[in-house]
């Protein structure tokens, strides 16, 4: 049992106003993008600095308070909720860029910097920070999901952009993980450790992240396809052909038609592949022709493209309207149910079709959208609000999806994580692994104060 006045008089040692008990603010902090209860903290801090949340969890550690840190709330499976209450670490204020080294090509931030902020800072150095999730998300919460994005195929995930580490213990000791040297062969790689722990080992402070070129030449490119089978087959003889492409991105019928209600756009509603060329002039014109003639050979259909800035801003914020544009597909007060797998992406077509198999066995309204370059899709399902009983049929198609995966080789979750919503299927994927996850856990968190109730079975 939380000594709610004490603990609240002990963080006011620390920051002063800069934490609150409100009910207004702590049902903000207790609100998710996705169908998961409200989940209320006791408290929300907003620290400033790696030694604020040193001593808070010095504090915490001491008083047995649960601790979940907290970036812009845009994770799909709850991570970010506070679930045990205790204190919602809120990071948002430390967002500072530290450094910026332009002929190193990596960036020193802190964790509640924005993917945009970034980018932002970076435009006049002809770097940019590639990953790419959709959402403006904080850069210490992608690297604690492990986030990627449409851009995967071609630069990678947060696991492989992040250098080194800045993190706080459970206890609040200070460690720091990885250097700004690309490559090391000393020690355990920690680094690896916290990226996708989802705050459950230790809360990150600080990030060294790998940056790019800012390419000579972009282009993307749009084509309809006959069915979802040709476009994954499409996607599929790219890849193997080796054309370096930025991004490629599978719609299906029914998300063209979401995207049509949403966004007001007049696309045939049939499976669409979305693409982007990075590189010269020549080589982004010699990709898109190229791509053209595999599109071709699958059936597709319309293929245009286009250089213009503005348009491929267009075509990719229409694609990161995904999660808002499948409300469009039922009418009436609705929860939306998204779920993700990611499989060889020689068994992509086979895994998309079982989901439609799916679909149809529990009565799905949903959509299927994907990063199909790297074998990971999403189901975008759309459920009548407080309606338990769709709800539960809607768990069990993702519990279902996701042991399809596993069967396939592949994995529960490519990129959402687990959080609360795949806690059940972690044992299934990792088999006796799990067990050795759970040591590391209990080493670096004996009290289990990092936000609990996340990727562990109780």
């Amino acid at each position: 049992m939380i000594d709610h006045g004490g603990v609240m008089q002990e963080l006011r040692v620390i920051l002063g106003e800069r934490v609150q008990d409100s009910e207004a603010l702590r049902a903000q902090h207790g609100e998710n993008e996705s169908w998961y209860p409200q989940a209320l903290p006791d408290f929300v801090a907003f620290p400033r600095t790696t030694d604020e949340v040193s001593r808070i969890m010095h504090l915490c550690h001491r008083l047995n308070v649960p601790v979940t840190a907290q970036g812009a709330r845009s994770a799909i499976e709850g991570q970010h909720l506070a679930v045990h209450g205790g204190l919602a670490l809120d990071m948002t204020n430390m967002n500072k860029i530290v450094a910026v080294h332009e002929s190193d090509l990596d960036a020193v931030v802190q964790p509640g910097v924005t993917r945009e902020q970034l980018n932002a800072e970076l435009r006049t150095s002809g770097l940019f920070f590639p990953v790419d999730p959709g959402a403006n998300a904080t850069i210490g919460g992608m690297a604690s999901t492990r986030a990627s994005g449409t851009t995967a195929v071609r630069y990678g995930t947060m696991r492989d952009v992040v250098l080194a580490l800045e993190v706080v213990r459970a206890d609040g000791r200070v460690i720091r993980t990885g250097s700004r040297a690309r490559k090391s062969s000393n020690g355990y790689d920690l680094t690896s450790l916290f990226i996708g722990a989802e705050g459950t080992l230790g809360i990150i402070t600080e990030i060294t992240v790998q940056l790019s070129g800012i390419p000579e030449a972009q282009a993307a490119a749009i084509c309809r396809m006959p069915s979802v089978e040709d476009a994954v087959n499409a996607v599929i003889m790219t890849i193997q052909l080796g054309m370096p492409i930025a991004r490629i991105e599978l719609l299906d019928e029914k998300s063209v038609h979401a995207f049509n209600l949403y966004a007001d756009t007049n696309m045939p509603e049939a499976p669409h592949l979305m693409v982007e060329f990075h590189g010269s002039e020549r080589s982004v014109k010699d990709q898109s022709e190229a791509f053209g003639l595999v599109v071709e050979e699958f059936g597709g259909m319309d293929f245009t493209w286009s250089k213009r800035s503005e348009e491929r801003n267009r075509l990719w914020t229409m694609r990161h309207n995904s999660q808002y544009a499948e409300r469009m597909l039922r009418a009436g007060p609705i929860d939306q149910y998204s779920t993700d797998i990611c499989v060889p992406i020689s068994k992509l077509s086979d895994a998309v079709a079982a989901a439609y198999e799916l679909g149809e066995k529990y009565g799905m309204t949903m959509c299927v959208i994907g990063h199909a370059g790297d074998g990971n899709f999403h189901c975008g399902i759309v459920i009548e609000a407080g309606n338990l009983e769709e709800r539960a049929r809607a768990k069990a198609f993702s519990d279902d999806l996701a042991r399809i995966a596993i069967r396939m080789d592949g994995t529960i979750s490519g990129e959402h994580g687990v959080g609360m919503g795949k806690v059940n299927l972690m044992r299934e994927q990792h088999g006796d692994a799990l067990d050795t996850m759970q040591v590391l856990k209990s080493a670096m968190d004996p009290k289990g104060i990092l936000n609990p109730g996340k990727i562990f079975p109780a």
